[in-house]
């Protein structure tokens, strides 16, 4: 008789969980995976998914003013953000069931519960009041948004999850934070016609993006008709009698607003989990600590995606559930790699960047060299919108490598996901150059910049 009643238990069922169940499921190892609420998790449910979905339905006004200048007459349009919503809920679903049959296709069992670590063997299976054994045990139990629970009046405001679902499409909003999620939902608002303003504590949005990008965007953004408020923060909120918000900001400002959104960072979902009882070591913010092979100070439980706080996307998590199957279930210690990532903002324009920004570069690099292009892309030119592209390739002076590219324009996520391959595999300015362009297409500028824009020497611009 085994030791124990599974060899996996995985808690949490999104895309780094489900990938470690179906992979381990699949080398014939006993696995079981709880998830509480749906399959899929943060992406599938309430993150990347519906946001891309929001997304390309808030690009649709742009596009249909744009028709003009190519000789099309397009009638007045409407929108209705319930077809959306439904819509939305219906491909969410769809998928989840994919989720859910990979596992169980691949001998998975799975638990409709929240599960709780009894001991570093032991769960509890709360909706069944009953314990099981594992071997080994995965926490992918994923993040949260933030509640700044600080801030007097919180109760009024809603945060990304609460955001895909409401009954009504707000006439207003104020969005408060700078990161990716707050820039892409002031963007997505503001598509659907809603009166967005964007509040953010910093000097300018997207702290951890290059500069070029940053500006660009909230250039681009204000000319939207977007209010960008920078260095400052939401006091207090107060609910008025109409069922509006009455917003005090730090800077002595009130704004009035349908809704207040929070986005303003992400918590992991550690709480009632467990892990003390386990013996398992957290972070300042409740994030679980691993080691290199996402192994915790406890030998046989494991943790991988956002609740480790470590790289919070989702193509992350589930490369960390390949790497945790190699090293738990192979005898190939393999430890996840978070170099070069290529990312994406989706705002209007979009953001596509992989590797160092000039502002890393300069601290790692004694002299790099900036290649930067700004224009109006092609499409832009019949449709009379006067909005700029910018293209940026980092380059190490001494060895030639490029470090880093910034994408800033249509289509910047698909060419980030390219020239992450070009920056994995740690290629040159000249293999860059000796690459033939592809015209017409904006992409061709990445390999026609032949001259420096700019160089940096020792934290120095010299032009």
């Amino acid at each position: 008789m085994a030791k124990y009643d599974y060899d996996l238990f995985v808690i949490g069922g999104g895309s780094g969980g489900v990938r470690a169940s179906r992979v381990a499921a699949g080398l014939g190892k006993r696995v079981a995976i709880a998830e509480e609420y749906r399959f899929g998790g943060t992406c599938v449910i309430r993150g990347c998914v519906p946001k891309k979905l929001y997304v390309y339905a808030s690009q649709f006004p742009e596009h249909f003013a744009d028709a003009a200048g190519y000789g099309w007459t397009v009638p007045d349009a409407k929108f209705d953000w319930r077809t959306l919503v439904a819509n939305k809920e219906r491909e969410i679903t769809r998928l989840e069931g994919i989720y859910r049959k990979n596992v169980e296709g691949a001998g998975g069992e799975i638990f409709h519960s929240r599960a709780r670590l009894v001991d570093a063997h032991t769960i509890f299976i709360e909706t069944e009041g009953r314990t099981v054994t594992a071997d080994q045990i995965l926490i992918a139990t994923g993040g949260r948004p933030n509640p700044h629970e600080a801030l007097p009046g919180r109760e009024h405001c809603i945060s990304s999850n609460e955001a895909f679902d409401l009954p009504e499409l707000p006439k207003s909003i104020v969005i408060a934070g700078g990161g990716y999620i707050a820039v892409e939902f002031a963007n997505i608002f503001h598509g659907l016609g809603v009166e967005t303003t964007l509040v953010y504590r910093g000097l300018e949005i997207l702290s951890r993006f290059d500069m070029d990008l940053r500006r660009g965007l909230h250039e681009a953004m204000e000319q939207k008709g977007i209010r960008i408020i920078l260095q400052a923060v939401g006091e207090w909120v107060a609910k008025r009698p109409d069922g509006g918000l009455d917003i005090l900001l730090s800077n002595g400002e009130r704004l009035g607003a349908d809704q207040f959104m929070l986005a303003l960072g992400r918590l992991p979902n550690t709480e009632n989990l467990g892990i003390e009882a386990a013996g398992v070591e957290t972070g300042k913010i409740g994030e679980i600590l691993v080691d290199a092979y996402s192994r915790t100070n406890v030998e046989n439980i494991w943790a991988i995606g956002d609740v480790t706080n470590r790289v919070q996307l989702t193509p992350v998590a589930i490369h960390e559930a390949m790497c945790f199957v190699e090293t738990a279930f192979k005898n190939n210690p393999t430890n996840p790699d978070h170099e070069c990532i290529p990312t994406a903002v989706f705002s209007q324009p979009e953001i596509g960047t992989v590797g160092l920004s000039e502002d890393e570069a300069c601290s790692r690099f004694e002299q790099i060299d900036i290649y930067r292009a700004a224009f109006r892309p092609m499409r832009n030119i019949l449709a009379g919108r006067d909005e700029k592209m910018i293209m940026k390739l980092v380059v190490d002076h001494s060895t030639g490598q490029v470090v880093g590219a910034h994408v800033l324009g249509p289509d910047a996520g698909e060419m980030a996901q390219l020239l992450g391959i070009s920056l994995k595999a740690g290629l040159t300015k000249d293999d860059f150059d000796r690459t033939m362009a592809l015209h017409p297409t904006a992409a061709e500028e990445l390999v026609t910049m032949y001259k420096p824009s700019y160089s940096v020497r020792n934290g120095k611009r010299v032009e």
